[in-house]
């Protein structure tokens, strides 16, 4: 085993309480400072548990995320502020966690986490914090976590609950896939852009995986192998449901089929389509063209009524998704129907919905209002 680093005069007095704590002292501190971490994401979960393993010293950080700050992300995000607005989120997160703890060594990854990358990139650290927001994201860093044998800390959030879990197969517990074996239908779970999220959540979740990250790093404590950890903030509950590994787990099971992080799940969309059956879409700017060419168009709103103060496109009717089935009459089946909500994923199971239910030329409108809003800023 490798001598671990020493600490400065400066890092003894920054981790002071630390270094008092049964389990960690000077020899667990060092230990955090010859660590390494892979977040995927500086969103929602990623900032809280940045921040704290930043602040905690551990001595590698790399950091995924190709996006840009949104002044939508300012609720929940708190690694970014007003200031960073249009700019890069890693540049943002960097800013910030080197004013945390400038002793931490960070590894800046402005690149989307895909099969075609995503073992090189988690082969380089000892534990993987998952922070995305969609499936596929999460089927492949379990997928890499497993083939490579490292710990992958999962988080998610949804309104006002939120779970924590740590997969790890070679410890013992189960794998993402031994909750989830497959991908869920599209659009059958919404974002959390379109269910939305009370801004402290993420913080709560995101530090209990950050404390999760830190306990394995150190060999302390009992993760939460084969546990879900969930949190009810209405109800201020946690309760624990137990996860058992699936024998018939097509990845950790006892015949596994899956021997490759490219597969169904990991290659969808972030929608959850699979690819060669998306739905039929439109760009915000072609709708645009269109429109400005003078066609005489179907425009379908499906969102709720109170959405419609974040915008509106010319000449939509609103018809709110959940009140479809019952207005199909109101619409015409002999027209190219071109359905939008805030994002997509709402529109999309509408468009799912009007194909099967004898409107052949409904069409998904890219990106909903928030597309048609950036061409208009």
């Amino acid at each position: 085993m490798p001598e671990l680093p020493p600490l400065s005069t400066d890092e003894l007095r920054r981790y002071a309480r630390h270094l008092s704590v049964p389990g960690v002292g000077e020899q667990g501190q060092r230990k955090l400072k010859a660590s390494s971490v892979l977040m995927i994401g500086t969103g929602g979960l990623g900032s809280p548990a940045a921040l704290y393993l930043a602040a905690a010293g551990v001595g590698r950080i790399g950091l995924i995320d190709p996006d840009t700050v949104d002044r939508s992300n300012l609720q929940r995000q708190i690694l970014h502020g007003e200031s960073w607005v249009g700019k890069s989120k890693l540049e943002s997160a960097a800013a910030r966690l080197r004013e945390v703890n400038p002793h931490v060594e960070l590894e800046l990854l402005p690149v989307r986490f895909t099969p075609e990358n995503a073992l090189d990139l988690v082969s380089r650290y000892e534990v993987v914090l998952d922070g995305c927001d969609n499936f596929p994201t999460r089927f492949l860093s379990n997928d890499a976590c497993f083939l490579l044998k490292k710990p992958c800390v999962y988080g998610s959030i949804f309104r006002f609950e939120g779970q924590v879990t740590v997969f790890a197969s070679h410890l013992g517990g189960p794998c993402y896939r031994c909750m989830l074996p497959s991908l869920p239908a599209p659009g059958s779970a919404p974002s959390c852009e379109e269910a939305g999220v009370l801004g402290v959540l993420p913080g709560v979740i995101g530090s209990l995986q950050a404390m999760e990250t830190i306990k394995l790093l150190l060999g302390i404590g009992e993760p939460p192998l084969g546990k879900l950890l969930c949190y009810d903030a209405l109800n201020t509950t946690f309760r624990t449901l137990r996860l058992r590994r699936d024998p018939a787990c097509r990845l950790c099971g006892d015949t596994p089929s899956i021997h490759s992080v490219s597969n169904t799940e990991t290659t969808a969309s972030p929608s959850c389509e699979i690819p060669g059956t998306e739905i039929p879409a439109i760009s915000a700017a072609d709708l645009a063209a269109r429109i400005a060419a003078g066609e005489d168009l179907y425009i379908l709103d499906v969102r709720q009524p109170e959405e419609e103060i974040e915008g509106t496109i010319p000449g939509a009717h609103l018809i709110p998704l959940a009140t479809l089935p019952q207005r199909l009459a109101e619409i015409p089946a002999d027209r190219e129907l071109l359905v939008h909500c805030r994002s997509g994923g709402r529109s999309g199971r509408a468009v799912k919905f009007l194909r099967e239910s004898g409107f052949p030329r409904a069409v998904n409108v890219a990106g909903g209002i928030n597309a048609w809003n950036a061409l208009k800023a």
